[in-house]
C-alpha cells in the first residue's frame, strides 16, 4: 500500500496547530519546517513527530514548502497548513486516493472560516487547492506568498471532502494578515517589474470589493461577507500603494 508523507511549515502556529495534527495522525510520517517558532508550537509539534526542522532563513513560502518537500521519504505528500484540518471523512479519502495509480495529484475542496463565521461565497467556495500529489511528480512555486503545486506530469483529480481552513479568527489577525501578504504581494510585483500608483490603488481597491461583494455573491455571507469584502479591497490598495513607494525607493 502506498505510503503517505504530510509536510507543514510553521511559525507561531500554535492556536490551531494540535487539532491540525491531530487530523493528519494517520499519516506515515509528519514533517514540520518551523520559521523560528517563539511561541509553543514546536512543544505540541513533538507530540506526533521528532522530524521537525528549524530554518529561520525566510524566503517565502514556496521556497519553505521546497525545503520541507526534500525530506519527504514516502511517494506521496499531502502539504497542509497549519490552520488547516483534515476531517475524518477526508482523511478517508485521501487515503482511498493515494492507491489510485493513474493520477500523480487531487486538488482538495477547502471551507474557510472567518471571524467565526464558515464563508460559503465572495469567491471562497468552492476553493479547490492543488494539496495531495506523487513526491517525484510536483514541486511548489517560489513565491513569497500564494504559491501553488506545479505538476510535471499525470492525471490530476479531484477529492470531495472538504479540507478545514480557519484563516481568520479575529479582526486583528483580519489586519495583521493584510499588513503581511500586502507588503509580500508588492514585493513580488516590484520584482517583476511592475509600479504601482494611487490610481492603481483605488481602482484595483473597489474592484476587489465589487467583484467579492457582487460578483461572487459575497452579499449572501451576511455581515461577514461584507467584512471579507472590505479587507480583500484594503489587501488590495494597499499592496498597490507599498509597490508605488518601492517603485518610488527603487529611482532614488
Amino acid at each position: 500500500m502506498p505510503q503517505l508523507s504530510v509536510i507543514i511549515i510553521t511559525k507561531n502556529a500554535a492556536a490551531h496547530m494540535l487539532e491540525c495534527l491531530n487530523s493528519v495522525a494517520f499519516a506515515d510520517e509528519i514533517i514540520i519546517f518551523d520559521g523560528g517558532s517563539q511561541d509553543n508550537t514546536v512543544d505540541i509539534c513533538h507530540q506526533f513527530t521528532d522530524k521537525i526542522f528549524i530554518d529561520t532563513d525566510w524566503q517565502g513560502f514556496g521556497i519553505q514548502k521546497n525545503r520541507a518537500l526534500a525530506q519527504v521519504n514516502y511517494e506521496w505528500v499531502l502539504s497542509i497548513d497549519a490552520d488547516e484540518q483534515a476531517p475524518p471523512e477526508l482523511q478517508q479519502e485521501i487515503q482511498w486516493a493515494i492507491q489510485q495509480s493513474d493520477y500523480a495529484a487531487f486538488e482538495i475542496p477547502r471551507l474557510s472560516h472567518y471571524c467565526g463565521c464558515w464563508i460559503r461565497y465572495s469567491g471562497w467556495q468552492p476553493d479547490y487547492v492543488l494539496r495531495l500529489f506523487k513526491k517525484d511528480s510536483a514541486q511548489f512555486t517560489e513565491d513569497l506568498v500564494h504559491e501553488k503545486v506545479t505538476i510535471f506530469a499525470g492525471k490530476i483529480g479531484q477529492l470531495k471532502t472538504s479540507l478545514l481552513h480557519y484563516s481568520f479568527d479575529s479582526l486583528e489577525d483580519v489586519l495583521n494578515k493584510v499588513d503581511r501578504y500586502s507588503t509580500a504581494g508588492a514585493i513580488m510585483r516590484h520584482q517583476k517589474g511592475q509600479r504601482g500608483s494611487l490610481k492603481k490603488a483605488i481602482f484595483h481597491g473597489l474592484w476587489a470589493f465589487f467583484r467579492t461583494y457582487v460578483l461572487k455573491l459575497g452579499f449572501l455571507d451576511g455581515r461577514e461577507g461584507f467584512m471579507l469584502a472590505i479587507s480583500n479591497a484594503e489587501g488590495v490598495y494597499y499592496r498597490y500603494l507599498k509597490l508605488l513607494y518601492l517603485s518610488q525607493g527603487s529611482r532614488e
